[in-house]
């Protein structure tokens, strides 16, 4: 199996156990305040690791539930995100995304995401980034045309109060030109790069961060406009993220971010 390959066996084994736990008694499991996973989530994890154990042994694995594992000194660190969207899943909503991103040094090389509910794979190995449907792979082009714009407003909120999700909604010049949904999953950088959406837009560092790399380089690789909340390149800013369909959105979204709050 290819990294690529192993990448999509993964998201695609968790989705299974997303969609076959779903509105079944979840068992929830604390992890700090207004924070939970399921075991749902733990299980989907599981089956990802499974996988990656049996085909990657050598790799380093850093996953949302069970966090770091396998050999420190690895150049190559897998990203795992089993259900992105817990909170939504808990509620009965089926607005979730399966994860997994493989970096080797400062590049990812594979990552796929799985929306367990419509059954789509979205996955580059950083070449084209495709959308696979029913057995039919194509080619992912952003577009701009919905104008609208995901936010995430779940905290924390680290560049508050120069930046705010909030604040950027109400800002009179998003209204004009935007209209805002908050799906909370970073399944919407997907719809970015699918032209679902003209943007996205978080706050938080996205370094490492299980949730956000393989949407990142799904976007990357559909041709998206991706940088921190500066404008920088959001690997250096360490600085929440924009994401948009083309230059004309991002400069937009970017010239929004930068607003002061009232």
């Amino acid at each position: 199996m290819t990294d690529l390959d192993v990448a999509i066996a993964m998201v695609q084994a968790g989705a299974a156990v997303v969609r076959r736990r779903f509105g079944t008694t979840l068992q929830r499991l604390d992890k700090a305040p207004n924070d939970f996973a399921t075991d749902a989530d733990v299980e989907a994890e599981q089956a990802m690791l499974a996988i990656l154990r049996r085909e990657r042994p050598e790799d380093a694995v850093l996953a949302e539930e069970s966090g770091r594992s396998g050999p420190g000194t690895s150049a190559r660190t897998w990203l795992l995100d089993p259900l992105c969207g817990t909170l939504n899943y808990a509620a009965g909503m089926r607005v979730v995304a399966v994860n997994a991103a493989l970096r080797s040094g400062a590049t990812f090389v594979a990552a796929a995401v799985a929306d367990p509910f419509s059954e789509e794979t979205f996955f580059t190995d950083g070449g084209p980034a495709v959308r696979r449907a029913a057995g039919v792979d194509a080619p992912l082009a952003p577009s701009a045309r919905s104008k609208l714009v995901d936010l995430n407003f779940d905290p924390p909120f680290p560049n508050a109060p120069a930046f705010s999700a909030v604040a950027l909604a109400a800002a009179p010049g998003f209204a004009a030109a935007f209209r805002p949904r908050v799906v909370s999953t970073s399944l919407a950088l997907t719809w970015v790069a699918a032209g679902r959406r003209a943007g996205y837009v978080t706050d938080g560092d996205p370094r490492d961060s299980v949730h956000f790399a393989a949407g990142l380089a799904i976007c990357e690789a559909a041709g998206c406009v991706v940088t921190g909340l500066r404008g920088g390149p959001w690997r250096a800013e360490a600085a929440g993220v924009i994401a948009a369909a083309d230059s004309e959105t991002h400069a937009a979204l970017l010239r929004l971010a930068r607003t002061p709050p009232g």
